[in-house]
């Protein structure tokens, strides 16, 4: 039988990380990268697994990844952030997949989001593909910018069952991330000399919300398009205030 090993990382997610790891522990083996945590991340993790490395917290967070990837020794390797959790029909579905993948080295994982209580249907948000399964040795981040995706030697497939994705804890938790993720995209477009698109959040706002119908998904829709546009205009007073304009 194939073996399947699922990489963490994570940096002060004591509140969250125990549902993702549970949702995991019938993987043969399960590896976690504490990334620098000040709080009882690492306790959680070792209540799950023993193999808890620790990892200085990178900004460039797919460093922190790949170093997980590198520990895995599965024949197969799911990696996970820690505010997602495998599903009972997407664990059936690896199972059988990576037991007969056929000519394919890696797969996308539709993952769906959870805004406040509620599943996003619309504005872009399901399903919202994820390539998160791959044979080891055949994927891996060149851990240039933050935001690349895994590179993939050989063909990528497609798997049904979702992926359960909880974005934010609360209204704190989305100010924090998006400073952070601001922040990394600003110093992303200076360091290439990429002018910042101008209008980029307010497109992305009107396409999401009006045109992908994110009105449909209540409150938390307009809560999800409005996040969006707040990341993008922030990213780009940023970027304003470090290019001295």
């Amino acid at each position: 039988m194939a073996k399947l090993s699922v990489s963490v990382i994570g940096y002060n997610e004591e509140r969250s990380l125990a549902k993702c790891l549970e949702s995991v522990k019938w993987a043969d083996e399960l590896v976690f990268v504490d990334c620098s945590s000040t709080d009882g991340t690492a306790a959680v993790a070792r209540r799950f697994t023993e193999k808890v490395f620790s990892h200085e917290n990178d900004r460039n967070l797919n460093v922190n990844k790949q170093f997980g990837i590198d520990k895995c020794s599965g024949d197969w390797i799911l990696y996970l952030d820690p505010d997602e959790a495998v599903t009972e029909s997407l664990r059936d579905e690896i199972r059988s997949t990576i037991e007969a993948p056929g000519a394919f080295s890696a797969f996308l994982v539709p993952r769906r989001n959870n805004y406040f209580g509620r599943w996003l249907k619309h504005g872009g948000k399901y399903p919202d593909e994820q390539l998160r399964l791959f044979r080891k040795g055949a994927a891996s981040f060149a851990c240039k910018d933050v935001h690349e995706r895994l590179s993939v030697q050989g063909g990528v497939g497609r798997l049904s069952a979702p992926l359960d994705h909880y974005p934010y804890a609360d209204a704190a938790d989305i100010v924090r991330k998006t400073d952070f993720y601001s922040s990394l995209k600003a110093e992303k477009h200076l360091g290439d000399g990429k002018p910042f698109p101008v209008m980029r959040g307010a497109r992305r706002f009107l396409v999401n919300y009006f045109l992908r119908a994110g009105f449909l998904d209540g409150w938390q829709g307009f809560a999800a398009a409005v996040t969006d546009l707040f990341s993008e205009t922030l990213a780009r007073m940023k970027y304003n205030e470090k290019a001295g304009r």
